[in-house]
């Protein structure tokens, strides 16, 4: 076998040793905190920080670098089968069966939902919405109890910058409203959002977590429920259903 001095790149190595830094228990850093934990000089944390914040792999809200999005694209050939998708699909079959309603799985990526998984009822649908789908968080229950779950100050930097559209005559129309509705979302646990990206277009979120952070969001669409029996005919197994979720993500 080849000898490991004639191709051995130090700096990948060390690269690496910054992004596996980052884990549940240590989920964002300084430069001198990464420097520690990669075993490297703190000028040198400070380069491979910037590097990876440039590439996309990392975030920095003025205060620490913590994990972006991208860095899922490394591994996610390898944990296909393990997915969550895979893990949520018979919980939202389940669900959407016990309902007679539409049910999906969404994850925030960057100003975005994006839906990973979606169990169609046999009803009439009338937003066509596939795997894949992206919606502004903003104007989606999805999107609120994700965003509530951020860190505070890339929730902050989110509503420095969030632009928003008058869809419908019910979209929020202020950030300041936004900001409360997100708040009461992360209070109460879920958020029900209608006719506010599309007129008819309803539902119901909850928090996926898993390790004890929120990695997904699980929604229920809203056409056979009234607003009056949301939470005691949807939520109980809208919630049930997030929970199995995020024990068979481990």
């Amino acid at each position: 076998m080849e000898d490991a001095e004639s191709y051995y790149v130090k700096s990948v190595e060390k690269a690496f040793a910054v992004l596996g830094a980052f884990t549940l228990s240590a989920p964002e850093h300084t430069v001198s905190s990464a420097a520690a934990a990669a075993g490297i000089s703190r000028a040198a944390s400070r380069r491979f920080l910037l590097t990876l914040r440039d590439l996309g792999y990392l975030r920095f809200d003025g205060t620490a670098f913590r994990l972006a999005p991208r860095t899922l694209d490394i591994g996610s050939s390898f944990l296909a089968h393990l997915s969550l998708p895979n893990a949520a699909e018979p919980h939202l079959k389940q669900l959407s069966a016990d309902l007679g309603e539409t049910t999906s799985l969404c994850i925030l990526d960057g100003t975005d939902v994006v839906y990973v998984s979606r169990i169609t009822s046999a009803r009439l649908v009338r937003v066509a919405v596939n795997v894949g789908t992206r919606f502004p968080a903003w104007a989606t229950s999805m999107g609120r109890v994700l965003l509530a779950a951020l860190p505070e100050g890339e929730q902050e930097a989110y509503f420095n910058t969030v632009e928003l559209a008058p869809y419908t005559a019910s979209t929020v129309r202020t950030v300041k409203e936004l900001r409360t509705l997100v708040r009461d979302a992360g209070e109460q646990g879920w958020s029900r959002v209608a006719d506010e990206l599309e007129d008819g277009m309803r539902g119901v979120a909850v928090p996926v977590r898993s390790g004890g952070a929120v990695v997904a969001a699980a929604n229920v669409s809203l056409q056979l429920h009234s607003a009056s029996r949301v939470t005691d005919t949807v939520l109980p197994p809208l919630r049930a259903a997030a929970d199995r979720i995020g024990r068979d993500l481990g």
